[in-house]
């Protein structure tokens, strides 16, 4: 048994895997294997990887079923205690799995174990996660994660590792949803185990602005059911604030593209009070107008300027 399981979710990456690779191939702690699932990729992806004649690196195919069934089938093809996740377009610096393990030595009972990130907005603009009441030098369990993981993501999927054991007792990503699959095993995984957080920046979310939602996507997409963390809402505000504030984003982007169903479902359960003045504003703008203010808001995150109206 290797101690970590880098699991890869691998489609049409061809651009990126090399890299990510050679990210992992490069650390400084050599105790893990690498399950790439090649989830039915029509590029060369398979064969960049397939060139590597790396030992520690096992590819598995499967037809296109999304991100969440081959994160799944990675586990299950796992034999590590902790499955590190890695997306086909981020990479990890050498020290990424060394600080994690020092993190699960020093804190052997948490759910997630984190590092810092930082996010690739363009091609030479980098943007530093801020997470709310943790300073930049804090190492150690999360006091209040849900309050923490705000106003950006503590647990961003290719900063993290979690044991086995808990990724299989939870259930694993929910196949169906197409949009916040890692957030809802997250969220699953934070209201029952506390979350650790390592003070070293190990790890690049390469944000893709072509990844962005279309209307015909937004329309489309399966969402988490947010109805299973209610009865933990009622005694936790902190996670209430945190979930409203993903309802409020999906209501929003549904409002936008003049999907008033979905727009309204999500918006009834959200208090008052966790709406930010920003978005209460926009939402008395016509949808139209909004369409033009995300696309204006993209070219200037493209350009370096990146700001959120959730603050």
């Amino acid at each position: 048994m290797v101690f970590f399981s880098v699991v890869i979710p691998l489609y049409n990456k061809v651009d990126h895997i090399e890299n990510t690779v050679k990210s992992i191939l490069g650390q400084t702690f050599i105790d893990y294997e690498i399950i790439i699932i090649n989830d039915g990729s029509t590029d060369a992806s398979e064969t960049i990887v397939r060139s590597f004649n790396e030992k520690r690196i096992k590819i598995f195919n499967q037809k296109n079923q999304g991100v969440s069934v081959a994160r799944n089938f990675g586990i299950e093809k796992s034999s590590g205690k902790f499955i590190a996740f890695l997306d086909a377009d981020d990479y990890w610096f050498p020290n990424h799995l060394e600080e994690l393990n020092k993190l699960i030595l020093d804190f052997p009972n948490c759910g997630i174990y984190c590092s810092r990130y930082k996010t690739k907005i363009s091609t030479n603009h980098f943007k530093t996660p801020v997470f709310q009441g943790i300073t930049n030098s804090f190492s150690g369990i999360i006091n209040d994660y849900f309050y923490s993981n705000r106003p950006s993501r503590i647990t961003w999927t290719s900063c993290l590792a979690i044991s086995k054991e808990i990724l299989e007792n939870t259930g694993g990503f929910t196949p169906g949803v197409t949009n916040g699959q890692d957030l809802e095993l997250w969220t699953k995984i934070g209201v029952n185990f506390p979350v650790a957080i390592t003070n070293k920046t190990t790890a690049v979310y390469n944000y893709d602005i072509g990844k962005s939602l279309s209307k015909r996507e937004i329309n489309s997409m399966s969402l988490m059911d947010f109805e299973q963390f209610k009865i933990f809402e009622k005694h936790n505000p902190s996670l209430k604030k945190f979930l409203d504030l993903y309802r409020i984003e999906y209501g929003l982007h549904y409002y936008i593209f003049g999907n008033k169903t979905k727009f309204n479902f999500y918006l009834k359960d959200v208090d008052k009070e966790n709406i930010p003045f920003k978005v209460q504003f926009l939402l008395k703008v016509p949808p139209f107008i909004l369409q033009v203010f995300l696309k204006l808001k993209r070219k200037l995150k493209q350009s370096g300027i990146d700001f959120s109206i959730y603050k």
